[in-house]
């Protein structure tokens, strides 16, 4: 009796131990999974930061570029500022000239 008892226990042990390591098993393989898709998910989000990153670089006006659009801009302000002087001043003759 002793003998089949333990042959049991033994048998319940085996079982216990194999139902233990195959859930294990199926959590780390399901683990393993999800740590390879986000892997993969990674990979993709790096690549799109970094075609995000070289389409808003490349739509950035160069410093050159500005400088040039700067000058162009006072240039017609001067322009504006000298006729608007010279407009004043027709003003003001006119207006003496009527005194």
């Amino acid at each position: 009796m002793n003998g089949w008892v333990m042959q049991i226990s033994q048998e319940t042990l085996n079982i216990g131990v194999g139902i233990i390591c195959s859930g294990l098993g199926w959590l780390l393989k399901t683990v393993w999974g999800s740590v390879k898709e986000l892997q993969s998910t990674d990979r993709a989000l790096a690549e799109e930061v970094i075609q995000i990153k070289l389409l808003v670089t490349g739509q950035y006006i160069k410093r050159d570029e500005m400088q040039v659009l700067h000058d162009a801009l006072f240039r017609k302000l001067d322009k504006i500022e000298d006729r608007l002087n010279r407009a004043m001043i027709r003003c003001e003759n006119s207006f003496h000239e009527h005194d």
